[in-house]
């Protein structure tokens, strides 16, 4: 049997509130709880006009309170709102008028399991707003999304290949004091302890 998601449902108005709450306790695969049991939730719901400060705040609290998960539920939605979603850490976006029960929980349990969700006609503009970012931004500065250089790249899987400073130098083709310089920059920038922790971070990154 799958397990229920823990569910906390906060809109900006009460009587809202206590509409979707009804429709989730009707639904056995998710537990409805309130503000006293956020230390067990899975999943955070704010439902509210617009993703204003006061939907920020809601948003925060719930992440102050150890709830890693969230959803909006927006009566405007566009592709600004999207992006904005993304810098707070919002798991899942609906349009208040698309957010049925079945759609609702179906966002409910992926998000649970880690997975975004976004309206699919708003996916197009988020692409196209990464890709603008990587060719104007990233690209002229020889870096990626991962934050990486391609040279910092090599440089690293040499380091976890067991390669010393001198022999990257020589296969790489770069002085010691480059390789030098390239591993201070990567462990500075990305804030990473020493060589052996900028390593660990490609490879949990998939770079290495």
């Amino acid at each position: 049997m799958q397990r229920r998601v823990s569910t906390y449902v906060y809109a900006d108005d009460p009587i809202l509130q206590a509409g979707v709450i009804s429709q989730l306790r009707m639904r056995p695969e998710i537990d409805v709880v309130g503000s006293s049991d956020l230390d067990d939730v899975d999943v955070g719901i704010a439902v509210a006009d617009a993703l204003d400060e006061e939907t920020r705040r809601i948003l925060r609290s719930l992440k102050k309170a150890g709830v890693s998960h969230t959803i909006v539920v927006l009566g405007a939605l566009d592709e600004s709102t999207v992006v904005d979603a993304a810098e707070v850490g919002i798991g899942g976006l609906l349009r208040r008028s698309e957010a049925t029960p079945d759609a609702l929980v179906r966002t409910i349990q992926k998000v649970a399991t880690g997975q975004g969700v976004i309206p699919p006609d708003l996916l197009g503009h988020l692409l196209g707003q990464v890709g603008r970012l990587q060719r104007q931004v990233l690209a002229p500065r020889g870096l990626t999304f991962t934050g990486l250089s391609d040279r910092e790249v090599q440089v690293l899987r040499l380091i976890a290949d067991g390669h010393d400073t001198n022999e990257i130098a020589e296969q790489l083709c770069y002085s010691q004091r480059t390789v030098k310089n390239v591993l201070h920059d990567v462990t500075t920038r990305l804030q990473l302890r020493n060589r052996s922790h900028a390593v660990a971070y490609a490879v949990r990154e998939g770079l290495i």
